[in-house]
């Protein structure tokens, strides 16, 4: 192995191993640890036809002390069973999923950066049915595979604010649809507006929601928070956006500073009324927003660099994760 941890990236590279366990004759085997990132299916698997493809994403670091911290697995599970029970899937025992998570971690060890690079392993949980099949049915047969990735600090030269644009031709997930879940599909239905923003020079879309595109939703792969000009942390509520569980976190950050944590529904009217605005994921933490471009109408933080309340939330999970201040909520699973 030779990485140059300061010029990591966030893209995918092969690690030492990733860790898989097959359903099949309705149950989950012990699982193994596999050194090649290849798999062997049919060209008929239910995955590849019918969409039964759900995934997570979690992170752990190395802290200064040199120990090992995971960022809530077991939310990560928790979330991987919401979206399991959703798709007709099997669910995976969380505690099972926390100590498989825990077993691939240490076996990669060596690929987790360095505390002084400011990068991280990457934890991407993938399940998916592979029975061979033309029917539209639930697969018999799934696999649930955990793999890392190294990946570096993603703000080396400092958060800077990011422009977003509304999408007004798509949407990203259906009312009562599969918003709500972390499922392939809908980043597949996201991509259009990505592009489109990234036309107009805005690197994420904002999607308003789905029944009567009145009210804010979430960007293509990240919830939506605000700050509000009166200093409340402000984040939708909405049955077609996903739980993000950096953004739970992140309220958890707001209230232990004080602030007030409001989960509402956000009139699209508000957002020229905001102070500040950011993106929130397991990738980045936080984007700040600097611009939002609605049609013709251009909403205008007056930011160039991340906002004083967004870089206390940003700081303050930041530290949390890297083990640099208390944790207070029990977020951290150390190795």
């Amino acid at each position: 192995m030779n990485l140059d941890w300061n010029t990591l990236g966030f893209q995918f590279r092969p690690a030492k191993s990733n860790i898989r366990f097959h359903y099949k004759d309705g149950a989950w085997d012990d699982g193994q640890l596999y050194n090649t990132y290849d798999i062997t299916m049919s060209v008929a698997a239910n995955c590849l036809h019918y969409g039964q493809a759900i995934f997570e994403g979690g992170k752990a670091f190395r802290g200064r002390d040199g120990k090992v911290r995971i960022f809530r697995p077991e939310a990560n599970g928790t979330r991987l069973n919401s979206s399991a029970r959703q798709l007709l899937m099997p669910e995976f025992p969380v505690d099972r999923f926390v100590e498989a998570v825990k077993t691939v971690v240490r076996d990669n060890q060596e690929y987790i950066p360095p505390f002084e690079s400011g990068g991280s392993l990457y934890i991407r949980p993938v399940m998916f049915g592979v029975t061979p099949q033309i029917g539209v049915n639930a697969s018999l047969e799934y696999w649930l595979v955990i793999m890392v990735v190294p990946v570096g600090n993603y703000y080396k030269n400092g958060i800077k604010p990011v422009d977003a644009m509304i999408s007004k031709d798509y949407d990203r997930a259906a009312p009562h649809g599969t918003g709500h879940i972390k499922a392939a599909g809908n980043y597949a239905a996201s991509l259009i507006s990505s592009k489109q923003a990234k036309d107009h020079h805005c690197p994420i879309a904002l999607f308003l929601d789905p029944g009567s595109h009145t009210f804010v939703d979430e960007f293509g792969t990240s919830n939506f928070l605000a700050i509000t000009k009166d200093g409340k942390y402000i984040t939708p509520k909405s049955d077609s956006i996903l739980p993000s569980i950096t953004n739970n976190s992140l309220q958890a950050i707001a209230r232990d500073l004080g602030m007030e944590v409001e989960y509402r529904k956000i009139a699209a009217t508000e957002l020229p009324e905001l102070a500040e605005v950011a993106a929130c994921g397991t990738a980045v933490v936080l984007t700040p927003v600097g611009r939002i471009f609605d049609g013709d109408k251009i909403y205008d933080y007056h930011q160039t660099e991340i906002g004083p309340v967004m870089k206390k939330l940003y700081d303050g999970l930041i530290g949390v994760q890297r083990g640099e201040l208390p944790d207070k909520h029990g977020f951290i699973t150390e190795l």
